[in-house]
């Protein structure tokens, strides 16, 4: 922990103490991926803090240690390219950005919904209701609860985000990745994690994770780092031009 870059290293810090604080309320019935996850933002549990939030948030060990493992992995080399202010800014930007463009594919999703009036079993009064296709089979929810339901957690639009920055970054640096038995080109294996996550959009893949912030992520980092491109271009043409008019 003491080589590792600031941000990094109080991002882990942060993720890993939600992650167990999580588990720990949990147990004391307190849910706070409920307070903090990131809900659609026509539901009744959504508040505008949670497109900062979630990203701090993990539904499993196992999601946790994939994303932790990939933000220390590429996280401090970019951290180390970027400085630390810059980097900062970076991995907010790709997480509220991924954040959005999963609010973007729900609400392309709730106004393709066959909404529909229904008993309300508790409160005997009509409500809007949907036809939900699920393992059981179809089956009718209230359009308040069912939306209500739709949460995404974790950092991986903020991972996303850092993978495609090393690409650009490091486009030729040779990477290891199991179970591919030789090595491959940074830029291929992140163009081969783009196109696995837009085929799964674009099959509607029903894996309960969130394709769509994968590549706002990725496309938010994308428009960032071209910004600061061309401004630094521009500074360095402008550094050159006050230096030959020293003369």
């Amino acid at each position: 922990m003491r080589n590792l870059p600031p941000v990094i290293k109080n991002l882990l810090i942060i993720n890993v103490l939600m992650f167990a604080a999580t588990n720990v309320l949990q147990l004391r019935d307190i849910d706070m991926e409920q307070m903090f996850g990131l809900h659609f933002f026509l539901a009744d549990n959504f508040r505008p803090w949670q497109l900062v939030t979630y990203m701090f948030m993990h539904g499993s060990f196992m999601h946790i240690l994939f994303n932790m493992f990939a933000l220390w992995m590429f996280g401090r080399v970019i951290e180390h390219t970027m400085g630390m202010k810059r980097f900062l800014i970076f991995y907010f930007v790709c997480g509220i950005g991924a954040g959005i463009c999963q609010e973007v594919g729900q609400y392309i999703h709730y106004i393709n919904l066959d909404v529909f009036p229904a008993l309300d079993p508790i409160t005997h009064k009509m409500a809007d209701a949907v036809m939900v296709n699920t393992t059981r089979g179809d089956m009718v929810f209230a359009l308040s609860d069912y939306i209500n339901s739709w949460g995404c957690v974790g950092a991986s639009g903020c991972i996303y985000g850092i993978l495609l920055a090393f690409a650009m970054y490091f486009p030729n640096e040779r990477m290891f990745i199991i179970p591919i038995p030789f090595p491959i080109k940074a830029k291929y294996f992140v163009l081969g994690y783009a196109v696995i996550e837009v085929m799964d959009v674009v099959t509607q893949a029903q894996d309960g994770i969130g394709h769509l912030a994968h590549l706002g992520g990725m496309l938010f980092a994308l428009i960032l780092i071209l910004i600061w491109r061309r401004w630094d271009k521009r500074r360095r043409i402008g550094t050159q031009y006050v230096t030959f008019d020293s003369f």
